[in-house]
């Protein structure tokens, strides 16, 4: 499986269930690269989409211990299921939040970072994969600057 996040210099990625700072030129590198996908995504993720659908042109599942029903969404209860489920798809992405990252990073092999050079306050963090012995930086497939903010979308592998 793949996963795509947008982390800041302190690697957070978010507060009170939304990102503080959110750059067009990340929205379209994340709408390009898991266009086709099976994308997993939390409940509370999903509902911060714009408004609160499911992605189009992609298969959403939606992993929740909630018993619940969502239009146009595979629900599945346990990271064991979504792992599973993953499977069955030509490509697989884990799209967030910070609890649905922490369950299926370890079923990870590549990983698509974008870097947002500025630290806002974030109560949610990814891992810094620059410090964990288990990923390596492959590539930075771009970087630019937009209203005066610095990024780079990088590319990570398990070694």
């Amino acid at each position: 499986m793949e996963l795509i996040v947008a982390v800041y210099d302190d690697w957070g990625i978010g507060a009170r269930g939304t990102q503080p700072v959110a750059l067009s030129a990340d929205r379209k590198f994340f709408r390009e690269t898991t266009r086709g996908a099976m994308v997993l995504v939390g409940r509370k993720t999903l509902a911060d989409f714009p408004g609160g659908r499911p992605l189009p042109n992609r298969v959403n599942v939606v992993l929740t211990r909630q018993d619940t029903e969502i239009p146009d969404v595979v629900i599945c209860h346990s990271p064991e299921e979504a792992v599973a489920l993953a499977n069955t798809a030509e490509r697989a992405m884990v799209i967030g939040g910070g609890s649905i990252y922490k369950q299926l990073l370890p079923y990870c092999d590549t990983a698509y970072v974008t870097k947002v050079h500025v630290t806002p306050e974030s109560d949610t963090f990814f891992p810094n994969l620059d410090t964990d012995p288990q990923w390596k930086l492959a590539e930075i497939l771009q970087s630019g600057e937009e209203n005066g903010i610095g990024y780079e979308m990088c590319l990570y592998k398990r070694i």
